[in-house]
């Protein structure tokens, strides 16, 4: 225990550090995080002027908890649906701009003739806008509804996934030092294998449990069982060949994705937080002023390259996905800077020991840069905008209306896509299964049975009969699972020449299933023995078995679906009305977008100056030329209200407006009634008694004509008389002789009533 004492003290100097920046950072609205790093400079090794920490090593191992708990964080707030529903334009913009970026900071880092290694982690760093400093200005610049406002947060989405993916092959190409082809590509498919086999196996456990112990469940067995999860999936990991990152990535994704998720963000927010810090000052210990200015050309070098490099990139992005030019534009110039990733990738590099000592203070550096310059890029896209469409040919701009029309003009796929995408699915899927089965078996199963039997032969056999055995719903699914879509049928019944094709298509996923079958009873037996005896008693057993088996996968793939779309279907149960809509919102995106317009939710401030007058008096659309979709209303949805309908406090309205409409409109909806200041402090109002008599005059009046609530501003709560007491008299109760009236009011008021009335009996004298 005798360094107990070192930590405690290091402990305490970091975060009264942090705390006191936090204050500082918050008063001149700048990232938080930012903040952190000046704290950690502050107390670091480099700063001589105040107390430093006197044991790091032991600061850097709370900072490894910290990027794992931010990781796990991320994770809770990621969800793969949120990743599904983040749509092609985003998806297509964040790929486009994530190969170029990187691509063009491994180019700059050579040509500045750094090592492989720090270029290639210089691509990593740039690949991640800051979602935390986008998030501010944009809620500064008033621009969370506009159309290009959700794209760039789709944009965020798809970046956080990608830049997990590569810190995760940045640590495998820096352990194993290969560069080659192949080894790349045998590193992304043991990751998408072992991604989608976390994953599988997640939803399918983690909801499930999480029900079963609901009663037993309360806010601190929740929070243990979450840290309990994070960090045995980050051993996993660890354990597989990956890094621990992705580990408590992954968990936090899988965990978002069951009911109990906002529940553990919310008791998990303050861990992170403060791990977070930790974490954030640990990196400003780094920092070296002296590394800094020696290499302050190449600070200078990689923020215009972050800059102009990132700003061009994502345009290009957002213009091949099909966006208009300005609304590429503006979607480009939002994402000028790199923020909390880029030290988490920087950090990683410096733990591995394959990165220059010189590469942090510059990514510490350009970040400050473009942390500053973020704001002034979002709100110069529009002069930009009109720049360009003043020195751009004319054709040119009509060639690049043209495409984006036409990639919204899109129409709907036809029978055979659905058909093929619905078999490819089932095919997918079950194969991965299956997959999955015979690499745990052949791991962990048949090592096992060999140390159990000293027969090898009976061994092998009980394994085949073992795997086969779980393996035989999927095995079904595969050759025999129909595609539960109407285009099946009606390719069928329409037209005979499609039998051909749909018979060929039956017979692959038979031969893909026997193939299967061959290859995972020739690890133990010969291909000879899987071909003329495993083969042929599968395939009875399945026959003779099917509707068994059948009801057994759709007990599994109910099970799946349920955990699946439990928040959904929770959502739903709840008539939580406004998500709903939300979703619905999205899906009628596309056609909204040849007007530019969109659909934005906002509440009703109970303090609006139109409340209560109907939309008819309102005149909006008249106005501004937008429409109110619909009014949430509680757990009532009034859908295209009428002309008589009323706003209502706390009402969610739909606004259907386009940008511009949104910008003179906004003001608007949230214009309020003026408020009278009011100058009573709030220690004058308080319970005070009187009594009735020749002073107060109140003798024979009731309480409705004695003017106390006028005089005093306060109410009688009570009456103290011989008889008893009165709680809360009525307002026709008559005053009596020495009567002790309890009012709460103004202190000041109340003392004077008696004079108040003494007056007012002189002057009708």
């Amino acid at each position: 225990m005798g360094h107990l004492p070192k930590l405690i003290e290091d402990l305490a100097l970091i975060l009264i550090a942090g705390a006191i920046t936090t204050l500082l950072f918050r008063w001149i609205k700048q990232p938080l995080i930012l903040g952190y790093i000046l704290a950690g400079f502050l107390v670091g090794p480099h700063f001589k002027y105040l107390p430093s920490v006197s044991d790091i090593t032991n600061v850097e191992t709370w900072a490894e908890i910290g990027v794992i708990f931010l990781l796990f964080s991320l994770g809770l707030e990621f969800s793969f649906k949120k990743l599904m529903r983040v749509g092609g334009a985003a998806s297509i913009t964040a790929f486009v701009e994530i190969i170029f970026i990187t691509s063009l900071g491994f180019l700059v880092g050579n040509l500045m003739g750094w090592s492989m290694m720090d270029s290639l982690f210089l691509g990593g760093m740039l690949a991640a806008a800051s979602t935390t400093i986008i998030f501010r200005a944009f809620d500064e610049l008033g621009v969370k509804t506009k159309q290009f406002a959700r794209v760039v947060f789709g944009v965020l989405v798809v970046e956080d996934i990608v830049v997990i993916l590569l810190m995760v092959l940045l640590s495998t190409i820096a352990v194993s030092n290969q560069f080659q082809g192949a080894e790349m590509i045998m590193t992304v498919v043991k990751l998408v294998f072992f991604l989608i086999l976390w994953f599988i196996t997640g939803i399918f456990l983690l909801p499930t449990f999480l029900k079963m112990a609901r009663k037993l469940i309360d806010e601190e067995a929740l929070l243990i069982l979450s840290i309990g999860l994070c960090l045995g999936m980050v051993v996993v990991a660890t354990q597989v060949g990956f890094s621990a990152e992705l580990g408590a990535f992954i968990m936090g994704s899988i965990i978002a994705e069951t009911t109990s998720a906002e529940k553990v963000e919310h008791i998990f927010k303050p861990v992170k937080d403060l791990f977070g810090a930790v974490f954030f000052i640990s990196v400003g210990m780094m920092i070296n002023p002296t590394e800094i200015m020696e290499n302050g050309l190449a600070v200078i070098i990689v923020s215009l390259l972050i800059i102009f490099g990132k700003s061009f990139g994502v345009t290009m992005g957002a213009l091949l996905s099909g966006q208009p030019l300005k609304q590429s534009l503006q979607v480009g110039m939002s994402m000028t800077m790199i923020g909390e990733f880029s030290f988490i990738v920087a950090a990683l590099g410096l733990s591995l020991g394959v990165i220059s000592d010189f590469l942090f203070p510059v990514a510490v550096g350009a970040s400050a840069i473009t942390t500053f310059t973020a704001p002034y890029m979002m709100k110069s896209s529009e002069q930009v905008y009109n720049f360009l469409v003043k020195i751009l040919p004319p054709r040119l701009l009509k060639n690049l209306n043209r495409y984006s029309a036409g990639t919204r003009d899109i129409q709907a796929e036809s029978n055979w896509k659905t058909v093929l995408r619905a078999y490819s699915r089932i095919a997918f899927i079950n194969a991965f299964v299956l997959l999955a089965l015979g690499w745990l078996s052949y791991r962990f199963l048949v090592p096992f049975l060999y140390t159990a039997f000293t027969d090898s032969n009976a061994a092998s056999v009980i394994g085949v009969v073992v795997v086969l055995g779980m393996a035989s719903p999927f095995l079904w699914a595969l050759m025999a699972k129909k595609p539960e879509v109407l285009a099946y049928k009606e390719l069928w019944l329409i037209n005979k020449y499609n039998h051909g094709p749909l018979v060929m298509l039956e017979v692959l996923r038979i031969l893909m299933g026997i193939t299967l079958i061959v290859v995972g009873v020739d690890i133990l037996f010969s291909a000879k023995i899987a071909m003329l005896v495993a083969v042929p008693i599968i395939i009875v057993i399945l026959f003779l078995f099917s509707k068994r088996i059948q009801k057994f996968y759709h007990r599994i793939e109910l099970r799946f679906l349920s955990n699946f779309n439990e928040r959904e279907l929770a959502v739903r149960s709840q008539k939580d009305l406004v998500q709903v809509l939300y979703s619905k919102s999205r899906d009628i995106q596309s056609d909204l977008s040849p007007w530019s317009a969109s659909i934005i939710d906002m509440e009703v401030n109970p303090e609006a100056d139109y409340i209560g007058k109907t939309l008819q008096e309102l005149a909006w659309r008249e106005k501004y030329g937008i429409n109110v979709g619909y009014i949430k209303r509680g757990d009532r949805l009034i859908h295209t209200p009428g002309r008589n309908n009323k706003l209502l406090p706390y009402d969610h309205a739909g606004i259907i407006a386009t940008d511009e409409q949104m910008l003179q409109f906004q003001p608007v909806f949230d214009t309020t009634e003026p408020i009278e200041e009011s100058t009573i402090d709030i220690e004058d109002i308080m319970l005070q008694k009187i009594v009735v008599n020749e002073h107060t005059r109140l003798k024979g009046l009731t309480i409705r004509n004695s003017g106390i609530r006028e005089l005093t501003s306060g109410l009688v709560i009570g009456i103290e008389r011989s008889t008893g007491r009165i709680l809360n008299p009525d307002s026709n109760t008559v005053f009596e002789w020495n009567d002790i009236v309890w009012i709460v009011g103004e202190r000041k008021k109340i003392q004077q009533l008696g004079k108040i009335k003494l007056q007012g009996s002189q002057n009708q004298a």
